[in-house]
């Protein structure tokens, strides 16, 4: 037992003595009652300013758990919004690509040859040299001097080819030389690559030749390395200078020599291709 000894029984006795005592007075005596009031309200403020470091404690505790419960929110939610940013350029990247295949595709139902798509993997890291690699070698059947398209017209010349790779010069390396002719009148020349991405040069352009800022020039057939009608590019330049025999004439090639993704590969060369394609 707890209270074994005598003092403990008697203290367990005075304090029943007591407790009833208080009871009694508190339930007979108006004074003790008046009193007990008096002691609630000194007792009070004491309670309170015992309780303070309590309050502080759980205001500190509740203030810190929200913090790192907004820590946390803000670190998903910027994740989530970093997420959905990558969809929406994937998306959009998706959609431009589509765009591309679409419009080649379309290209592909006008052309009468028979064509192969490939697609592009590697770009020459060389400045000087406007070429790029392809997915497709040997194996698929591509051939050295293989004609190259894109949507928009002649992109350049297969150069060499390996078994499951091949390099594709663009028309416009300065290297380059391709036969066209001016579709409007049939106008023949040569086009050379310039070295610059979007420009191509024709040399030896006397200044009385029916050439104008607009012309399209598609590829003529001579020498055998294009089938004639493909478009190639647009005459941008066409001064004539003072006291000079020939004039200044520059042209933009219609294809998107630094953007296409996928090309058309030229597989049978024939003499020409359908007029919707020279028209086009």
């Amino acid at each position: 037992m707890i209270f074994r000894n005598g003092p403990s029984r008697i203290l367990l006795v005075l304090l029943v003595i007591v407790a009833a005592a208080l009871i009694t007075l508190d339930l007979t005596s108006d004074k003790f009652r008046e009193g007990k009031s008096v002691a609630g309200v000194v007792v009070t403020p004491l309670q309170w300013f015992i309780d303070v470091p309590t309050r502080i404690a759980d205001s500190a505790s509740n203030l810190l758990v929200g913090r790192a419960s907004l820590l946390a929110e803000n670190d998903s939610l910027r994740k989530e919004a970093l997420l959905l940013e990558q969809r929406v350029l994937q998306n959009s990247s998706l959609a431009t690509e589509n765009r591309r295949l679409r419009a080649l595709l379309n290209a592909r139902s006008k052309v009468t040859d028979d064509v192969q798509l490939a697609e592009l993997i590697g770009v020459s890291s060389d400045p000087f040299r406007h070429e790029i690699l392809i997915n497709l070698g040997v194996e698929e059947g591509v051939f050295t001097g293989q004609p190259a398209l894109d949507a928009g017209g002649v992109m350049g010349m297969v150069t060499s080819t390996a078994p499951v790779t091949s390099r594709v010069m663009l028309l416009t390396d300065s290297r380059a030389a391709i036969p066209v002719e001016v579709l409007r009148n049939g106008y023949r020349t040569i086009a050379l690559g310039t070295g610059s991405v979007d420009e191509l040069k024709l040399d030896h352009i006397p200044n009385t030749a029916d050439i104008r800022v607009g012309d399209l020039l598609i590829t003529s057939g001579l020498a055998g390395a294009f089938p004639r009608g493909y478009p190639v590019a647009e005459i941008s330049q066409f001064t004539q200078e003072p006291g000079q025999q020939f004039a200044v004439v520059r042209a933009t090639p219609v294809a998107d020599l630094n953007k296409s993704r996928y090309l058309l590969l030229v597989k049978m060369v024939n003499d020409a291709v359908s007029e919707e394609v020279v028209n086009e």
